[in-house]
């Protein structure tokens, strides 16, 4: 069991979890993520670790209220327990493999969109605890729905965007990335978008036209976790990816986000997963995490 020690919501239907894990966050790395389970019987949850505690053992996770067992999490209190708590699971982001003298080299520009602000904080975070500075663009409808504004601010150069103009910059993410670079003059060796497909899309290509490399986490697609179910299956340039297992990290230029918004939606029903199955055969499911968990 895997005691929850921390428990709040952020805003509406958004909550952050500490949880005592420790094996899990004495190798976690940013970029990796979890599989949660509340019980026996309970269905397999992916979460992108938003932070970690070495010395204390705990994992941060936030995560949006979707569906029924995202509900059941959300009336989890502090003394709660998941029954399984299983990590880290997949690629950790290429930057923590790096020379961090390398790194400081290079502009960083990170945008989130909604939820995607939770896998992004780690990210930047890393980043500054090594001394580099990168700026970062958190997008969402309204300002009653921003997360983690303090603690971005706290890490890198926030840039707040708000579609209705409640907070911050008027517009959506990429509007505001048009301004620091058209207008502000700013130049980008690296950019990391993560949030909805459809905002990862978008902004990729608008990187692609400003010729910024952009990664992208496809976590939005992972469903098992384990690359064994075929949900997160990609397209990925002209190679097969399997989000959990190979990602959840692209170069989001090569990344057919098209195929991969039209498989999430034919996955949903019985009849689009047999489909699937059909027409990819072998490819349709990818190997096995390897992982034993926080055991």
């Amino acid at each position: 069991m895997y005691k929850i020690v921390k428990a709040k919501e952020l805003s509406t239907n958004i909550y952050l979890m500490d949880v005592e894990a420790p094996r899990i966050a004495k190798s976690c790395q940013p970029g990796q993520f979890i599989i949660a389970k509340l019980d026996e019987k309970g269905e397999r949850i992916p979460l992108t670790i938003c932070d970690y505690d070495r010395e204390q053992g705990l994992i941060t996770i936030v995560f949006q209220v979707i569906g029924a067992s995202t509900e059941k999490m959300a009336k989890l209190r502090e003394g709660d327990s998941f029954r399984d708590f299983t990590g880290p699971l997949g690629q950790p982001s290429e930057f923590v493999n790096e020379d961090p003298e390398e790194l400081k080299k290079r502009k960083y520009l990170f945008v989130a969109g909604g939820v995607g602000t939770a896998p992004v904080y780690p990210q930047v975070k890393w980043l500054h605890e090594h001394g580099i500075e990168a700026d970062v663009i958190v997008g969402a409808k309204t300002k009653d729905i921003l997360i983690l504004e303090e603690e971005m601010k706290e890490v890198g150069n926030l840039i707040v965007a708000t579609d209705d103009g409640s907070y911050g910059f008027k517009g959506m993410v990429t509007g505001a990335i048009e301004d620091l670079v058209n207008n502000q003059g700013k130049k980008y060796d690296v950019c990391v978008a993560i949030g909805p497909m459809i905002m990862m899309k978008f902004v990729c290509l608008l990187t692609k036209k400003l010729e910024i490399p952009t990664i992208v986490s496809l976590n939005p697609v992972m469903v098992d976790g384990t690359g064994m179910c075929g949900a997160c299956r990609v397209q990925v340039g002209d190679e097969v990816k399997f989000a959990c297992v190979d990602g959840p990290e692209f170069d989001g230029h090569k990344v057919d986000f098209d195929q991969a918004m039209k498989r999430q939606q034919m996955y949903k029903t019985e009849e689009g997963r047999a489909l699937l199955k059909l027409r990819e055969g072998d490819t349709h499911q990818g190997g096995g995490c390897g992982c034993g968990g926080d055991k």
